[in-house]
């Protein structure tokens, strides 16, 4: 078995947030890999989130971006289970970049589960109509994959995380990952994204305001 060393025990704390005795712990499983105690780690940490699935998380905080120029404002609601952990910076910080991933990205929903039957059906539908003859022949191997592109457009637990560079990351995976840093289930109960003008019909005369605005000059 390879030697754990203090520095590699408090590097791997850093990059997991797991405690000292649970990195030693799995540092030294891992004979010394830095990668496979990683490993070892989100396994356990996963395991523990599914424990802890029947608790009541009730605390929290409200993640609030605002846009620079302010015309889009994005607010979630991110839960845990105690006021402490609430408070935490870290939780904190992940509350308000998950309200700018909701600015950026759009989601409809939260869950898989708001999904309305309806749209999911309606959705089926256009795919359908989007497909040629041979291809509905296949259809029930082909529409799974282009529902699960629908869920990772309008989802926000399936989206890729937008400020993971990787794009190996879903926020999922965000809370997931924080879930086992702080040792409590995490949930994103509600967001709402607001922006300027949404919904609204600009008039003929705005139109070509802007238009005259963007051409002044050339």
């Amino acid at each position: 078995m390879s030697a754990v060393s203090a520095e590699m025990v408090k590097q791997l704390r850093e990059q997991t947030g797991a405690g000292m005795m649970d990195c030693k712990a799995a540092l030294q499983e891992a004979n010394g890999s830095m990668e496979t105690a990683v490993e070892i780690l989100r396994k356990k940490g996963l395991k523990d989130i599914g424990k802890r699935a029947g608790k009541t998380a009730a605390e929290g905080t409200l993640g609030v971006y605002v846009h620079a120029g302010d015309q889009v404002v994005a607010v979630v609601e991110l839960n845990c289970e105690t006021d402490f952990v609430a408070r935490g910076e870290d939780f904190r910080s992940v509350a308000r970049d998950i309200a700018m991933h909701v600015a950026a990205m759009r989601p409809a929903y939260v869950n898989i589960e708001e999904v309305p039957s309806a749209v999911l059906e309606k959705e089926k539908e256009i795919l359908m109509e989007q497909l040629n003859e041979a291809q509905r022949a296949k259809a029930d191997k082909i529409l799974p994959g282009k529902i699960e592109k629908f869920y990772e457009e309008n989802v926000l637990m399936r989206q890729p995380y937008v400020k993971d560079d990787s794009g190996k990351k879903t926020v999922k995976d965000i809370v997931d990952e924080l879930s086992m840093k702080v040792g409590e289930k995490v949930v994103i109960r509600r967001m709402q994204r607001y922006e300027v003008g949404e919904g609204i019909q600009k008039s003929q005369a705005n139109f070509v305001d802007e238009v005259m605005s963007m051409t002044s000059g050339h």
